[in-house]
């Protein structure tokens, strides 16, 4: 009988890849004690026992500009990542995220390790756009972990590799998000407490900021009491203390983890960017008025290469818009504040947002075990498949 699996290479990228990477982790050393893990990865992983080869931050670029100029950077990275897992083979290589990098170090260890289990973890977008990448990935990734419940049938439609879905990590942070019984209380007290999220990235920030400012202007002129609260990342602060100045209602501004989740737990409503925001609100069951603006060229493109009708990850799941969104040409801050107005004051439309989210749990559970520890039990399953010749 084979051995189990004892040596792990992970790749992650940015601080969602780390955090997933590092839950992962986590449950792989309860599930197989004494396992060892190697790679690239940031704080939460390093913090899990991970020594990384170079900083994570080198892999991450954002916009076509940054792109080009880390270019060099980022294929030397590459090349470092696949000469150390082809120099020292691990069980299984497991690449987080970060798709368009890792597709390409699968690839690579592929053709030199034909016979290493690859898994990634995080499904590609392919029912956003790119549809060709999930076929493209069939013959060098072995299995896909996947975060949302529908993609396992989008890539099984596109001939992508086996997929299966294993939960949102928000799923294993669902008693942080919901009230407890005074909670509750205090989210139907007066004055409503309204979470204002406009972006974690500073291109969001400048420009969903002063729209959102003009909301809130519009929403003072009906709903003269409430109380604002703006959670962002301590990076951010600054930025957002400078765009809140020119609000006409100031707010309390959030930085701590768990003061921002505390804030989750009594909002009566929220004004959020899209994102993956929206979807932890609607698990804290929180009605939400969605908006997102890209760059002018992007919006014109948009249309043309998308495959969504949505951009709304609460929408997407369900199949049906319950979070009202403004994108692009179609942002109305006057009809933004009337919609916020009756979520704020309760009747139809909060409540056909509630029933919305519990309708969400109830399609994105999975009988209480934990996404990180389904993701583990999948990664020791391939490995060991490829050990004992089942593969």
């Amino acid at each position: 009988m084979a051995s189990p699996p004892r040596d792990v290479f992970l790749v992650a990228g940015e601080e969602s890849g780390d955090v997933l990477g590092a839950g992962l982790m986590r449950a792989l050393a309860e599930l197989q004690p004494g396992i060892a893990f190697r790679g690239v990865g940031g704080a939460h992983m390093q913090a899990e026992g991970l020594a990384s080869l170079f900083p994570m931050d080198d892999l991450t670029a954002m916009g076509f500009a940054q792109v080009v100029a880390g270019l060099p950077r980022i294929l030397k990275r590459m090349a470092e990542v696949v000469r150390a897992i082809c120099a020292d083979p691990p069980d299984v290589l497991v690449l987080v995220d970060l798709p368009d990098f890792n597709h390409h170090v699968a690839a690579r260890v592929r053709r030199r390790l034909p016979h290493l289990p690859i898994v990634k973890y995080v499904a590609p977008t392919v029912w956003v756009w790119r549809e060709g990448r999930a076929r493209a990935m069939r013959p060098h990734v072995d299995h896909v972990l996947a975060v949302l419940p529908f993609e396992p049938e989008v890539m099984a439609r596109l001939g992508g590799p086996p997929t299966s879905y294993v939960g949102h990590p928000l799923l294993a942070e669902l008693d942080s998000l919901r009230p407890a019984v005074e909670e509750v209380r205090r989210r139907e007290a007066q004055p409503p407490v309204l979470l204002v999220l406009p972006g974690s990235r500073r291109s969001e920030l400048s420009r969903l900021g002063d729209t959102f400012g003009e909301v809130l202007g519009l929403l003072s002129q009906d709903v003269p009491a409430f109380e604002l609260v703006v959670p962002t990342l301590p990076r951010r602060r600054a930025q957002v203390e400078e765009i809140t100045k020119r609000w006409p209602v100031k707010p309390r501004i959030v930085v701590d983890p768990k003061e921002k989740r505390a804030a989750f737990r009594v909002a009566r409503a929220a004004l959020a960017a899209s994102g993956t925001v929206t979807l932890e609100l609607a698990l804290a069951g929180v009605p939400t008025v969605a908006a997102y603006r890209v760059p002018r060229i992007e919006g014109w493109i948009a249309p043309y290469i998308l495959k969504i009708t949505t951009a709304i990850l609460p929408n997407l799941i369900l199949n049906e818009n319950v979070v009202p969104e403004y994108l692009q040409w179609h942002i109305d801050p006057p009809a933004m504040a009337r919609q916020l107005a009756r979520l704020l004051e309760g009747g139809p439309e909060r409540d056909m947002q509630l029933a919305g989210f519990r309708r969400l749990v109830e399609v994105m559970g999975l009988s209480g075990e934990t996404p990180s520890r389904r993701a583990a039990r999948i990664v020791l399953d391939v490995a060991a498949a490829e050990r004992t010749g089942t593969r």
